[in-house]
């Protein structure tokens, strides 16, 4: 009897979907590691910047140097994905876009245009 019923119980279909959730997942992450961040002692004076542009206006949303996600998504490596998470190329252009108009649930953020320079220039180093 006690056999049966761990038998019904790992069959059920949420733990079925959880386990293809959780493969899904780890095979996704797991098959092509991101490149590392530049580490913050090597930034130019521009990345440096930008860098304190990114703690002004994105990191309450976003976490830099990781894809875990914190309001928004994490931003490792965003300019060295073919996509975005929205599923657009990661262009300056489509960046700078996204930024000042949002996108979804991100609200538009006023950066000026030097400060978006820099900022860009951070976030080619992530």
């Amino acid at each position: 009897m006690f056999f049966r019923s761990r038998i019904a119980y790992a069959s059920s279909p949420c733990l079925i979907v959880l386990a293809l959730v959780l493969v899904s997942g780890l095979a996704l992450t797991g098959c092509k590691p991101l490149p590392p961040s530049k580490p913050a002692a090597e930034f130019t004076p521009d990345e440096a910047r930008g860098a304190q542009v990114f703690h002004a206006y994105c990191a309450r949303c976003h976490y830099p140097t990781t894809t875990r996600g914190l309001k928004g998504p994490g931003l490792q490596a965003l300019t060295k994905l073919k996509e975005m998470p929205s599923g657009t190329p990661p262009t300056d252009e489509r960046i700078m876009q996204t930024i000042r108009h949002g996108h979804g649930m991100m609200q538009p953020v006023p950066v000026e245009d030097e400060d978006m320079q820099y900022l860009l220039a951070y976030l080619h180093t992530l």
